[in-house]
């Protein structure tokens, strides 16, 4: 499949490495050749230098018109949108287009866009903010991805003390009936597809498949009785994401939004359609300003600023000051495994959630959903089961898949059951894997 990026920033780069893992026909384009020189360092594809006088000489110079898909991902927003109307003028089959304001992603507008030949419209800000909103559901989950429609949820937990499973062979813990599946361990640097003889230490991050009726279980498994139900949450910085987080915030929920810049306080009022929120005209990095803001009774802390490393220490402040979930936005990916092991909460990266959206339409439709979990460098995804396929053969324990992939559950006619060794996977079932240090498309072919 021949797939063109156009733009080689932090989102265009982390695409490209995506998808040169699995063998890709990639080109990457754009105006800044030492953008192009370090992607072609890190990955086997071609660039093409674009010169804004001659665009549509860059777009053939890439052979647009033989791309199956045209990923538009630079900083001007209309420059995507008309970039992937030129892309299906010359002939490319599908068009992404990253947008970040949000009246271009309104119904209307992306029906006229679609006509134009933009295939799809990706808001990146939406969704960080829908990750950010998830997560607040559950103060003691790191992260959490439900899947065909809650049916079952992936949750990853940090392990402490207080966790009952402990230095126990997984062996001697869980039978075929447990209600929950251990599918990876992230310890220290390390990922873990774990086996009987493997169990839990002490400050891992455990991955486990389970059922939304188990919650409650699960947080007194894992020794998490006592977090909070979120009712208050601080936010630093307003900016496009903190707009639609306090947008999308659940009934009961109130919001402090600091925001340094007064300007940009004023704009906020009147962006934010919520009157749980108040906007606040103060540095929100300062412990007197939290204190004075009773940050004490906030149950979640959300970092938004523009800054990796400033997001970083917020939170790891609102920890020492008592907050029991904190989240960051962390956009350099360098800095993802550091918020990690510092117990930085739930980590958001924009790049690699725009990244899991755009990558799922390069597989085949068997792919329902893709999740990429940077904190463990794996790939969580949903494929359905076909008459036939090899996956409907044999048992699990005896299919020979890929020893760095887990089966984690499946989904059959909307009811969600763990798998285990004995299972037998039907035709129509809806099956969850997870995979680290194995591409996505080496295990669609079990399910063709």
């Amino acid at each position: 499949m021949r797939v063109i990026i156009l733009g080689a920033g932090a989102i265009g780069a982390h695409l490209a490495d995506l998808f040169s893992k699995i063998n890709q026909d990639i080109v990457v384009i754009d105006d800044d050749e030492q953008k192009l020189e370090r992607i072609q360092e890190n990955c086997d594809l071609m660039t093409v230098h674009s010169s804004s006088n001659a665009p549509i000489k860059a777009m053939k110079d890439a052979k647009v018109g033989n791309a199956d898909l045209f990923i538009a991902v630079t900083r001007d927003e209309y420059m995507n949108l008309s970039q992937c109307v030129l892309a299906h003028s010359l002939g490319a089959s599908r068009t992404v287009a990253k947008v970040e304001n949000r009246e271009l992603t309104i119904p209307q507008v992306v029906n006229a866009f679609s006509e134009a030949g933009v295939s799809s419209v990706i808001d990146p800000d939406n969704l960080a903010a829908l990750d950010i909103v998830n997560s607040l559901k559950m103060t003691w989950v790191r992260q959490r991805w439900d899947v065909h429609g809650g049916a079952l949820t992936l949750l990853g937990i940090k392990a402490w003390e207080g966790c009952e499973i402990l230095n126990i062979p997984f062996k001697q813990v869980f039978k075929p009936d447990s209600p929950y599946h251990v599918v990876a361990i992230k310890r220290g640097n390390d990922t873990i597809i774990p086996t009987g003889d493997d169990m839990i230490k002490t400050g891992d991050l455990v991955y486990f498949m389970t059922m939304r009726e188990n919650m409650a279980s699960m947080k007194k498994l894992m020794g998490k009785s006592h977090y909070p139900e979120v009712k208050n949450v601080i936010i630093v910085g307003g900016g496009r994401t903190a707009v639609r987080v306090v947008n999308m915030l659940p009934d009961g929920i109130r919001a402090k939004i600091f925001e340094s810049d007064p300007h940009r306080c004023e704009e906020l009022t009147e962006l934010v359609n919520n009157d749980r929120v108040m906007v606040i005209n103060a540095d929100g990095r300062s412990v007197s300003n939290l204190m004075e803001e009773n940050i004490k009774s906030a149950q979640a802390f959300i970092a938004l600023m523009g800054n990796a490393e400033a997001n970083i220490l917020a939170c790891l402040t609102a920890k020492e000051l008592g907050v029991p979930k904190t989240i960051a936005m962390v956009g350099n990916m360098d800095y993802v495994g550091i918020a990690g092991n510092v117990d930085i909460g739930t980590i958001i990266n924009k790049q690699a959630l725009t990244a899991s959206h755009i990558y799922q339409l390069l597989l085949d439709g068997d792919v329902r959903n893709i999740r990429n979990l940077i904190t463990v460098n794996a790939d969580v995804a949903e494929f359905t089961a076909h008459p036939g396929s090899r996956i409907t053969m044999k048992k699990v324990r005896d299919l020979g898949f890929p020893v760095e992939a887990e089966l984690g559950g499946l989904v059959r006619n909307g009811k969600g059951i763990l798998v285990n060794g004995e299972t037998m996977i039907e035709p129509g079932d809806n099956v969850v894997v997870f995979c680290h240090g194995t591409p996505i498309s080496k295990i669609e072919k079990y399910f063709k």
